[in-house]
């Protein structure tokens, strides 16, 4: 049996004259939390658009649980299990707390446009299991003292911890999280760390683009560093702790 949840095959990624994603391989294990590391412009935030479906690759091919998503639509990449959250927060700011983590429900939705219009008992039933399990997604993250409220009412903090909520929702087999301890103070990090560890724990396969280094070598099971778009290390994390080429291109000289 495979135990390889996805498999990154050669992927390459130009824009215009600049090559963003150079020939890179690795692969994710199912049950891991997996760490990908570099400096700005390495190539992280455009690796992870690769995979959701955001940016098509010029070469190469990505698996997940062994089928094709290379080229696929990422609404259709999200309801097959992959889920994300993005650097630059993008929650509805029109919505509450609680109408931002239902809409991440959508995709395991099934009844259609009439029985929405009859309000027949299938949609009944599939937005009262939208609520509940959105309020249990809320509650993970600590956030069901503030469903009514609009997002820009929270904390920077807390809307990172909301941001995390409404990816869970889609039920994600491997979440995607682009930098999610930016911006937070030490507790919060901390806090952070241990609700990844309690994510993976729910059996949730954690693919993580982090710049905080703490972070990164307290929770990862294993880390890949890039830099320019190519993959110059990967391993434990005392292995790359000790390695030459990633304490110089990334980690600094001392």
């Amino acid at each position: 049996m495979d135990h390889k949840i996805l498999h990154v095959s050669k992927i390459e990624k130009t824009f215009g004259g600049l090559v963003a994603i150079s020939n890179l391989d690795f692969t994710v294990d199912s049950g891991q939390i997996k760490a990908v590391i570099g400096p700005n412009g390495a190539g992280k935030t455009t690796l992870f658009n690769l995979i959701t479906g955001i940016l098509p690759p010029k070469d190469g091919e990505i698996l997940f649980l062994g089928r094709r998503i290379t080229g696929v639509k990422s609404h259709r990449i999200s309801s097959m299990g992959i889920s994300r959250t993005f650097q630059n927060i993008q929650l509805f700011s029109n919505m509450s707390v609680l109408e931002n983590v239902i809409l991440g429900r959508h995709s395991r939705t099934s009844s259609g446009m009439i029985s929405s219009i009859l309000s027949l008992p299938k949609k009944k039933r599939e937005e009262r299991d939208a609520r509940e399990r959105s309020m249990e997604y809320l509650e993970l993250v600590g956030l069901c003292d503030r469903i009514n409220d609009l997002p820009e009412n929270l904390p920077f903090g807390k809307q990172r911890l909301l941001e995390i909520a409404r990816a869970m929702a889609t039920e994600p087999k491997l979440l995607l999280l682009d930098e999610p301890a930016s911006g937070l103070n030490t507790r919060e990090t901390q806090d952070l760390g241990r609700l990844i560890t309690e994510i993976r724990d729910m059996g949730i396969t954690i693919l993580l683009v982090e710049h905080d280094m703490g972070l990164v070598m307290e929770i990862s099971d294993e880390i890949m560093v890039l830099n320019s778009g190519q993959k110059i290390a990967e391993g434990i994390p005392r292995e790359i702790q000790e390695n030459d080429e990633v304490i110089k291109a990334y980690l600094g000289e001392d």
